[in-house]
């Protein structure tokens, strides 16, 4: 299988597509066996690009404990990229259909170089405040979903280990019966958010795109913040805007290729 490693603030992935060869019977132990980092290529999961009637492609995301996701916002990124630097669509703006619907991407390209992707991640549905509580700490979370199930705290910034204890205790409680990205956000200012993600079936990941757009639907709700800011995580920061005229979240970040290659499967 010829595969490309990429990342969005490093929250990275291994993609290959279907256009141009015949993908794994199997993604899903695929996945768990290239996103061990001793053994395999290393990453967050394996995305697989497809072609499909009626868009411009496919996208297949699965974590690299080998679950499948219904979307990834820095993942979709660099699946437009990929479709861009591979010839497979030289279009600047892509319809890619993700397991949470049909999204619209924008490139900006520069002297025929990617410089950053905007992506339509569609309207959130922020649900009201729980309190939830695991690993003997009871915190308020904002149940938002973009598509996929997320859990955001303003209550805890989990700066230290405790993190790795909460992070997954939060993630199997069974307010959420298919598990949940968890979020723990600081509030630096109206415009700019500091995150942790604990991701749904990867962990700790360095960047989270479906999670930042849910960190701002929850902060905008909670009054928190403006419908347009910095969401800063520890592989860098996306600019996310809610807009009021059709309730969709936009996602504006880089898409960066690291290297190509090979690998039996």
């Amino acid at each position: 299988m010829k595969f490309t490693k990429m990342h969005g603030l490093s929250n990275d992935y291994i993609y290959a597509d279907g256009f141009t060869q015949t993908l794994p019977g199997d993604p899903a132990a695929v996945s768990i066996k290239l996103s061990k980092y001793h053994t395999g290529i290393g990453a967050d999961g394996l995305i697989l690009i497809e072609p499909i009637k009626n868009a411009d492609a496919r996208m297949r995301i699965f974590n690299a404990d080998g679950s499948e996701a219904q979307i990834c916002g820095n993942g979709l990124r660099c699946a437009a990229r990929y479709l861009y630097d591979h010839n497979l669509c030289r279009k600047t703006e892509m319809n890619i259909v993700t397991g949470a619907g049909l999204k619209t991407v924008w490139l900006d390209v520069q002297d025929g170089e990617v410089q950053s992707v905007t992506a339509d991640m569609g309207a959130p549905v922020v649900n009201e405040p729980v309190r939830l509580t695991a690993a003997g700490r009871t915190l308020t979370f904002w149940p938002v979903s973009m598509g996929n199930p997320h859990a955001v705290t303003f209550e805890e910034s989990a700066k230290g280990a405790e993190f790795y204890t909460l992070g997954p205790a939060f993630e199997g409680h069974a307010f959420f019966p298919e598990r949940a990205n968890i979020e723990f956000t600081e509030v630096v200012s109206r415009t700019r958010l500091n995150v942790r993600v604990w991701e749904r079936g990867s962990g700790e990941t360095m960047a989270c795109g479906s999670g930042a757009c849910a960190v701002l639907a929850a902060a905008v709700s909670a009054g928190l913040a403006e419908r347009r800011a910095q969401v800063a995580l520890p592989g860098g920061a996306l600019t996310i805007e809610w807009r009021e005229t059709d309730g969709h979240i936009l996602m504006t970040g880089p898409a960066t290729p690291v290297f190509e290659g090979e690998v039996r499967v």
